[in-house]
């Protein structure tokens, strides 16, 4: 069967002509890249990669094929996917489909034989921004016309699209020693897995739950959770947090949760010009100096400069940094129990080397009981 043609424009006009796979349509979102070697089918599906158009800079995609197993959630989050080869077929024991198909299904896009290294080094010059790719509009500046009507992520709150419907319990792996509240913002599974497998008894609630609801929980411990979109704008979450840190309930925050435990002690955030993406990232412990390589999934960060030495809840300091550039990569509360990162302890895709932090939280919990 013959490949249908496909275009993938970019709000500041550059376009991009392949082979459409997948479904076909038009999909809007901001085009971003990954730079991990393996891990499609988990990028595709964290939510942190709602309303994206995600780019892979590894050449050769889907030639393990997919498996339940690995999904993050219930579907595929990205708006659409660019590859510069997709594999039409797979080998793998675990599989139990191909990638085009699984995209036809979601009824997601997808865009191959792209000049991915163009592509990127063009987004890495000119930042991420909006883009759609297309099998039905090939008309770049038609399509053009689009993506400058579509909107953009700065200012946006997507959690409530990704969040869950309502609250669930997960249970423990074996003897529960924790309860466990978790702040679902478009959690992945494998969070929920690490937090089961260390004895913690899990409820997960939607995101725009108030503090005091989770106060009526009597939790041991909060988990703030990573997801999509602005954290400037997910105001409620941060308000909770706030009501959260008074009552001193031990928090760990993942991502988007890190950034707003940022805000929530007086940080500030910004966008990044192109952000993190990848299983690569060199990250450099400022208490010990370990470096560990970490997994990243972020368009967003904490201004360093702003964190607070003496702010609403005492004393906060810079915990982690991103060797490559310099930004922030984690907190740490000195007057409350509270800590988060901005990376992926939980990798999925990537390396496992910060997996020790879901201990840390169970010290802390341990600690306040």
């Amino acid at each position: 069967m013959t490949a249908p043609d496909a275009v993938l424009v970019l709000e500041d006009g550059t376009a991009f002509r392949g082979e459409g796979f997948g479904a076909g349509g038009t999909a809007h979102g901001e085009v971003v890249f990954n730079t991990a070697l393996t891990g499609y089918q988990e990028v595709l599906t964290d939510p942190s990669y709602h309303r994206q158009i995600v780019t892979m800079t590894t050449p050769h995609q889907g030639n393990y094929g997919v498996t339940p197993a690995d999904a993050e959630s219930g579907r595929v989050q990205a708006s659409g996917l660019v590859v510069r080869s997709v594999s039409r077929t797979f080998s793998s024991h675990r599989a139990t489909g191909g990638l085009p198909e699984a995209l036809t299904g979601a009824g997601v896009v997808g865009i191959t034989e792209v000049d991915t290294r163009r592509l990127v080094r063009h987004v890495r010059s000119a930042g991420a921004m909006r883009a759609a790719v297309s099998t039905e509009v090939l008309d770049a500046d038609a399509l053009l016309a689009e993506v400058l009507r579509a909107p953009g992520t700065d200012g946006a709150d997507l959690t409530a699209e990704v969040t869950a419907g309502a609250a669930y319990d997960l249970p423990a792996d074996g003897h529960a020693r924790h309860r466990v509240v978790a702040y679902d913002f478009g959690m992945k599974r494998s969070i929920l897995r690490l937090l089961a497998a260390s004895g913690c008894a899990v409820r997960v609630v939607p995101a725009g739950t108030p503090a005091e609801d989770v106060l009526a929980l009597e939790p041991d411990g909060v988990f703030l959770s990573n997801g999509p979109g602005d954290p400037a704008a997910v105001r409620h979450g941060v308000a909770a947090i706030q009501r959260l840190l008074e009552h001193r309930v031990p928090t760990f925050g993942i991502c988007l949760g890190h950034q707003l435990l940022a805000r929530a002690v007086g940080a500030s955030t910004y966008k990044l010009r192109f952000g993190h993406r990848g299983a690569n990232q060199p990250v450099r412990d400022e208490a010990t100096r370990a470096v560990e390589i970490t997994s990243h999934n972020h368009g967003f960060a904490v201004d360093a400069a702003t964190i607070p030495a003496d702010g609403p809840f005492g004393t906060v300091a810079q915990s982690h940094v991103n060797l490559n550039d310099g930004v922030n990569e984690g907190l740490r509360c000195d007057d409350v129990p509270a800590f988060s990162v901005q990376y992926h302890p939980e990798a999925a895709p990537g390396p496992h080397d910060a997996r020790h932090l879901f201990g840390r939280f169970t010290a802390l919990m341990a600690a306040g009981a």
